[in-house]
This record gives C-alpha cells, sequence and structure tokens, in this order.
C-alpha cells in the first residue's frame, strides 16, 4: 500500500465515520426522549440524498408529495380531535400551522429556475422538504401509542421502515441517482491529495455536532428534551408537552 492509497481510504473513513456519527446522535437522541428504536432513520437519509439530487437535476422531487399528504394527514387527525371536543374554533390555526410549510414550498418552487440555483440553496430546500417528515411520522405512528411498550414502537418502526423502503421504490424508482460534488477542489499536503469534499463533510459534521451541544445545554427547548430523556413524567409534571418533545426530537433527526 503506498501514500496515495492510504491517503484516499483515511479520508474516506473519516468521512464516512462523520456521517455515521451523526445518525448515530440522532438514534439516541429520538431513542432517550421518545423510547423510539428509529429503524427508519436511513431512510431519512436516503430520502435527503435522492431529493438532493432532483434538485440538481432541476426536477421538483416526490418527496414534496409525500410531504403534503403527511401534512393534510395530520390536519385531519387534529380537526377529528377537535371536533370530538366541540373546539372547531381551532380550525383555521390548526390549518396555518401544518399547510403553511408545503403551501410556502410548492410556491417557491414553483415560482424559481432550480437550475440557476446554487447547491447552497438546493440543500436548504431539501432539507426544507425533508426536515418536517420527522415530526409529521411522529404525529400519525408514535404519538398515539407514545405510551406503549419498547417492543411495540420496535416493531411498529420496523413496520414504517418497510412502508417508506416501498414508497421510496414507488416515488423514485429503482434505478439509481448520483448527486454532484458541492466542490471538485484539492489540495496536496506533502505527497498526499486531500479532497476539499472529504473536509467539508468533517467539517459540517463537527459544527452540528456543536450546534446540537450548544442546543442542549443553553437553550430552553433543549433543555426540555434533556428533562424528558432523563425523566418524562417528571418533565410533565412541570409543564412540558411531550408531543412538542416528540416532535422537536424528530425534526431533528431527521435534518
Amino acid at each position: 500500500m503506498n501514500l496515495s492509497i492510504l491517503t484516499f481510504l483515511t479520508q474516506d473513513g473519516l468521512t464516512t465515520g462523520a456521517i455515521y456519527a451523526l445518525v448515530a446522535l440522532a438514534l439516541v437522541l429520538v431513542f432517550a426522549v421518545t423510547r423510539v428504536i428509529l429503524v427508519s432513520q436511513g431512510d431519512f437519509v436516503a430520502f435527503s440524498a435522492l431529493t438532493m439530487a432532483f434538485f440538481q437535476a432541476g426536477s421538483l422531487p416526490a418527496t414534496l408529495w409525500l410531504l403534503t399528504v403527511g401534512a393534510v394527514a395530520v390536519c385531519i387527525k387534529d380537526i377529528w380531535v377537535l371536533a370530538k371536543h366541540r373546539a372547531l374554533g381551532r380550525i383555521p390555526f390548526v390549518l396555518a400551522m401544518h399547510l403553511t410549510v408545503p403551501a410556502v414550498l410548492w410556491l417557491t418552487l414553483s415560482a424559481i429556475d432550480l437550475n440557476r440555483l446554487g447547491d447552497g440553496w438546493k440543500v436548504l430546500l431539501t432539507l426544507a422538504v425533508v426536515a418536517p417528515l420527522g415530526p409529521i411520522l411522529y404525529r400519525l405512528i408514535y404519538q398515539p401509542v407514545a405510551q406503549s411498550s419498547v417492543l411495540v414502537l420496535l416493531i411498529l418502526s420496523v413496520a414504517l421502515h418497510i412502508s417508506l423502503v416501498g414508497i421510496g421504490l414507488w416515488m423514485f424508482g429503482a434505478e439509481g441517482y448520483r448527486t454532484q460534488p458541492f466542490t471538485n477542489a484539492s489540495f496536496m499536503l506533502g505527497e498526499a491529495m486531500i479532497s476539499a469534499q472529504s473536509l467539508l463533510v468533517l467539517l459540517v459534521a463537527i459544527a452540528l455536532i456543536g450546534a446540537l451541544y450548544l442546543f442542549f445545554g443553553h437553550t430552553m427547548y433543549g433543555k426540555a428534551l434533556r428533562a424528558t430523556a432523563f425523566n418524562s413524567e417528571g418533565a410533565q409534571l412541570v409543564g412540558v408537552p411531550t408531543t412538542m418533545a416528540g416532535s422537536t426530537a424528530f425534526f431533528l433527526s431527521s435534518l
């Protein structure tokens, strides 16, 4: 093995390790707050990559339809609960809360030329499409059985993963897609060639880990999640809503 091969394998290992570290953080976060073993965490990663590939190709991703259908389903669920409690005056608030993001995304993506957007904007659009799927899935799948055993929640996670794989195959097809790198730049460090793309992945991973540290240590929402993870019943007694905690955990995991 020469130095160039060693450098390539080291970069590949560090880049892959950084991605898996973020996935591990998401799994631990969701389990600590909701007791859900999120088997479908990899589906969020796949949907993000496929959505980004469609944006880079100048097309609307099918995940936008999935987001819209999910938001409508949550609206129907909440309106049904309001109807049973005779609180129909809150329906406009529910509609605005759940349908604003899909509506804004549809209007924005219909008005702009994706081929002229930079990769940074496409990343933000990808996050805007995929990240809300986490809270939507929590509200539809896990919240109704939040007090069930870990085994029941695990079975639900496996079923959800299988369903999302099937939905992904139906939306995107079985053929593969490839995203373009953010940069093809590289530089020499001695006799080793270092890829700027690998450094970018490492820096973003470190920045996200640092942001999560600050979020959990210095914000009220972060402290509420820590309280829920430490003692969910105690957190409820002091006013931390479990729905908010679960939705926030799923939102962070889907970023």
